[in-house]
């Protein structure tokens, strides 16, 4: 196995003892979210189940869209917006939780490397992410008929998009020095780029402003290319909303990647 270098140098440890620690890393992570599930996983199936009822009995009457009744068309929305909603949760409130109680040192003086590390916080965001999009799915599917057009557009976008907002996540969780400022990236960047993304409505029935403020949200671009997979259709090219998020994607791990590698608030 190749021998890792930890975040924190350890000349204590002897060399034969180092073995990587992100099998263990990644079980911690995925266990933390696992064991009060009924806040983690739970509670925002119910908030999406809400947003359903709500919106889905006051716009029943609403023009159909796709060619599909409004419910059918929200459904999707809800699914992708609690994935990358719960994404970026599980590693930025993880990270917060472990710089201000003082345990995060442990991680560092693991033998993981800075892209072990990367790799077992993203990793289990995306299964948060995952597991509440299914719960989403399989609570709101009983409401409507809803198509599958392109299943692997589906899974493309959900990869993606949860493996986006865990490093989005990451990167907040390292920035943030105490609640306050991670609740700010949480209220006034994640939460209004999230709601303003078409997850409600096409953004075709937007004013032109607003139409073509979204072009530039990319959270539009996820929501968009994932609710392609259920109707063969969206408001642009699939392919157009995979550039964007592949690119995003690279941006946003290299940024995480190189505040890892430098232990940027990390090593102090």
């Amino acid at each position: 196995m190749e021998q890792v270098k930890p975040l924190i140098p350890v000349s204590v440890l002897p060399e034969a003892s180092i073995q990587s620690g992100f099998p263990a890393l990644f079980r911690k992570e995925v266990r933390r979210f696992y064991s009060v599930a009924f806040q983690t996983v739970g509670a925002p199936i119910l908030t999406a189940v809400l947003y359903l009822l709500i919106f889905g009995h006051i716009l029943a009457n609403s023009p159909k869209i796709y060619g599909y009744e409004y419910a059918a068309f929200l459904i999707p929305g809800l699914v992708m917006m609690s994935i990358l909603q719960n994404a970026f949760a599980n590693t930025s409130s993880s990270l917060i939780q472990s710089k201000i109680t003082g345990n995060l040192v442990f991680v560092l003086l693991a033998p993981l490397s800075h892209i072990e590390f990367f790799a077992a916080y993203v990793g289990a965001a995306m299964i948060r992410g995952l597991s509440v999009g299914c719960g989403v799915f399989m609570v709101t599917i009983w409401f409507t008929k809803i198509p599958f057009e392109a299943p692997i557009w589906i899974l493309i976008f959900a990869l993606l998009g949860s493996a986006l907002l865990g490093s989005m996540g990451l990167i907040a969780g390292i920035w943030a020095d105490k609640f306050d400022q991670l609740a700010a990236s949480q209220n006034f960047i994640i939460m209004p780029a999230t709601m303003l993304s078409g997850v409600f409505y096409s953004i075709h029935s937007l004013p032109a402003f607003w139409l073509t403020v979204s072009h530039f949200n990319p959270f539009f671009y996820m929501i968009d290319g994932f609710r392609y997979g259920f109707f063969g259709d969206s408001d642009v090219s699939p392919y157009h909303s995979l550039l964007v998020l592949l690119i995003c994607m690279l941006l946003v791990t290299w940024l995480a990647l190189s505040m890892l590698k430098k232990g940027y608030k990390l090593r102090h």
